[in-house]
Order: structure tokens, then C-alpha cells, then sequence
């Protein structure tokens, strides 16, 4: 199975990385090789193979979310016993301003949601969660049907959804 994103390595280039979101810049400048080294995640980035350049990136990393947080249409299939379901936290999405508006967006989110959805099937993940860090990246999530859980800010895709795209 091929995938469009590599594992962020020592000799891609992060430093030029500009999305528009300091807070996502510096992760991946800073902190996403510390994260991974401690395994709380894992970087994936999409580079420009000439220069390696990195266009954009992700990162995946376990998760749990309360089940009372979780819509009622789809709790009511886990076992009340289930204080949190396991899921995949797609924790960060960031392209370069030099490539936005080009459809690297779309390209990561389906990336990581066949990674997400792989990892499924060897480990127990009912969803992806996101936490959209702006109103425009909730929108960008809710047109791939992600739906938001009330209170929390948070937004879900289950495993189920995106599992036709996958087989």
C-alpha cells in the first residue's frame, strides 16, 4: 500500500515550514522529533522530493475519548462498561502557505485516515478524533464528515465511515 507522507526523518527540511499557524510552525520545528522519540506521536510529512522541502504533515498518535462525550446514535452500540472508547487522535494537520489551496489538504486527511483506519484492524480504535484549532479548520473537517461532540470541541469520524473507502 503506498501512502503520499514519510515519517518526518532528520533530513527533512522544517525550518522554511510557514502554514500560517505559529503554533503548528513551531510544532513541527521544535517539538514533533521530541514527540516522537517519546512515542506520545508520530510526524508524518509530505515533501518536495527534489529538495526536501516539507509541504505539510500530520500526526497520529492513541487516543480515548469519554463515552459520554460521544453522540447518542453511536454509543449506544458500546457496552456501558466502556468508561472510554480508544481511538486515533489525528492531533495536528498543517500545509505550507507555498502549497494551501492546492488540494494537500484533502490529500493528508485522506492519508492519515487510511493509516488510521490500517491501524484499526490490528488495534482497537472505534474513530479519528480532531480538535479543529480554528473555526475554518472545523468546516474543513465537517466536509468529510466529521461531526462535532458537544461540549468538548472535538470532532469524530468513526472507523466504520471512512472503512468503504479503504476495502
Amino acid at each position: 500500500m503506498k501512502y503520499l507522507t514519510e515519517i518526518l526523518a532528520s533530513g527533512h527540511h522544517k525550518k522554511a515550514f510557514v502554514s500560517g499557524n505559529e503554533m503548528l510552525d513551531n510544532y513541527l520545528r521544535k517539538q514533533a522529533n521530541q514527540d516522537m522519540k517519546r512515542k506520545l506521536a508520530v510526524c508524518f510529512v509530505l515533501v518536495d522530493s527534489k529538495a526536501e522541502l516539507v509541504k505539510g504533515y500530520y500526526t497520529l498518535s492513541n487516543s480515548s475519548i469519554p463515552q459520554d462525550l460521544i453522540p447518542v446514535d453511536f454509543r449506544k452500540k458500546f457496552p456501558k462498561a466502556y468508561i472510554n472508547l480508544p481511538t486515533t487522535l489525528l492531533g495536528r494537520l498543517a500545509i505550507d502557505h507555498r502549497y494551501q489551496k492546492k488540494g494537500l489538504g484533502e490529500g493528508l486527511l485522506l492519508d492519515a485516515l487510511r493509516r488510521s483506519y490500517e491501524l484499526s484492524k490490528s488495534m482497537g480504535s472505534f474513530a479519528v478524533v480532531v480538535d479543529p484549532v480554528s473555526s475554518d479548520a472545523a468546516r474543513f473537517y465537517e466536509k468529510y464528515g466529521f461531526v462535532k461532540l458537544p461540549g468538548s470541541g472535538k470532532m469524530l469520524l468513526p472507523i466504520k465511515t471512512i472503512r468503504p473507502f479503504f476495502e
